[in-house]
């Protein structure tokens, strides 16, 4: 791997270098989700769920996770394994990379609407600072949205150039 000393060349790699590392870390979030059963059908996502409703669901949250997601739990539980795994793969490949950014962060939204509230008497910057785990990503796939993260090292610009 030759970095070149041009400025965009380097922009356009280090933002592919944090797509792949994005990507990666979204194939091992959803490995033990693909390919085990604890999350999707015995009650994994469901445990989840209580426990954002126990404490950390932002207010407006709490009616569409119990009378819409914890009835439908199985549904959303392969729905966030395989979207972890498409998110992941698409980043890692750069292929889909805007729709699967757009995907991502509308999950990381999600996330963060549903685990991350630090309580009605919490200082404004504790707000960042419980939703730093998912602001990140957020930020991450909102990067990948303005900018062409799959510009280098990605099928796509592979099967261009040949």
């Amino acid at each position: 791997m030759t970095l070149s000393s041009d400025a965009g060349t380097r922009n356009s790699q280090a933002l592919a270098v944090l797509r792949i590392g994005v990507g990666v870390l979204f194939l091992i979030f959803a490995e033990y989700k693909v390919f085990g059963t604890q999350f999707t059908l015995h009650g994994g996502f469901q445990f989840w769920i209580n426990r954002f409703l126990s404490g950390g669901v932002y207010p407006f949250m709490e009616p569409v996770l119990r009378g819409f997601v914890l009835p439908h739990a199985t549904f959303f539980a392969f729905l966030t394994a395989y979207g972890e795994l498409a998110i992941g793969l698409a980043l890692l490949l750069g292929v889909w990379v805007r729709p699967a950014s757009a995907s991502g962060l509308i999950f990381m939204l999600a996330l963060l609407f549903s685990s991350d509230y630090p309580g009605s008497q919490a200082a404004f910057w504790q707000y960042f600072g419980a939703s730093i785990g998912h602001s990140v990503f957020a930020l991450c796939f909102a990067a990948f949205l303005v900018g062409r993260a799959d510009a280098v090292w990605s099928v796509s610009t592979a099967r261009r150039n040949s």
